[in-house]
């Protein structure tokens, strides 16, 4: 320990977990050792870089608060969000593929009854949501509970308007004994994740966007059913080839038709994966 250098300092850190509480946090701290220290070599990392880097780590913790996730986001930016999706979800053909669970999902939202408005005064056009919740086989799931939220018209999430002291385009449900749902809201939009910070200051330095496609998210649970974290996303919105946060998936685009009188309905079924074990 007393004669480290860059060609050695790896292997000193890695021994020093070798008493790490559990054989899995030692296997993820070797690794995290192993690949930034070889990420630091192969850049050759400078201490004024170096320093810039936990500068930037820092401002992420200040600006991040109870309606703020900056380090969601930066992970999100940087795939790593989506790749432990993908590889925590993989599921047999015919599910309903899952995505970025996003930094706007705010626990106890209010609940409401099949064919309310869960827009409760967000601006935007109207939009009629209904479908199935079903398991592999076809079968409906009754009783499945959906927790749906999107932004307004202006592309913003109720969390982001100061001042707001209601609950607005949120809202849980649940699929009736037909594993049948429907509810109004409002039409989906693109929208710009938060680039006021940050992770926006990564962005416009990289050359990259901060633009999201139209889309409405769900989280669906049901007993003997894995949970399902996911969006359906708008046909004709821009982004779905550049979404900032690589969670587009070609099943989950679907068709939001306009009516006669000019509102929306977007019609979409889940298939829900059963846990192991479980049979539906």
């Amino acid at each position: 320990m007393r004669n480290l250098n860059q060609d050695n300092i790896t292997q000193a850190v890695i021994a020093s977990f070798a008493d790490a509480g559990t054989p899995r946090l030692q296997h993820i701290m070797t690794s995290l050792v192993q690949h930034l220290h070889a990420f630091a070599r192969d850049v050759k990392l400078t201490e004024e870089e170096w320093a810039q880097g936990i500068d930037f780590l820092t401002q992420c913790g200040h600006i991040t608060d109870s309606k703020r996730q900056e380090f969601i986001l930066l992970s999100d930016v940087l795939g790593l969000s989506m790749l432990t999706v993908a590889m925590n979800t993989e599921k047999p053909r015919g599910c309903t593929e899952s995505t970025v669970f996003g930094p706007f999902h705010v626990e106890g939202a209010p609940k409401y009854e099949l064919g309310d408005d869960i827009a409760n005064g967000a601006s935007g056009t109207p939009c009629l949501v209904r479908g199935t919740v079903r398991d592999i086989s076809g079968s409906p799931i009754p009783q499945a509970v959906l927790d749906v939220w999107q932004s307004d018209e202006d592309g913003l999430y109720d969390v982001q308007h100061e001042g707001l002291d209601q609950a607005q385009a949120r809202g849980v449900l649940t699929a009736d004994g037909d594993g049948t749902f429907f509810f109004r809201s409002i039409l989906a939009v693109p929208y710009a994740i938060p680039h006021d910070g940050p992770v926006g200051r990564l962005l416009e330095a990289t050359g990259r966007h901060p633009w999201r496609p139209a889309h409405l998210h769900f989280m669906i649970k049901a007993p003997g059913y894995e949970t399902l974290v996911t969006h359906v996303f708008r046909d004709k919105s821009d982004y779905l080839d550049s979404d900032a946060v690589f969670g587009v998936r070609q099943s989950l685009i679907c068709e939001w038709k306009e009516q006669a009188d000019g509102s929306y309905l977007l019609e979409f079924d889940f298939v829900l994966n059963p846990t192991r074990g479980h049979s539906g």
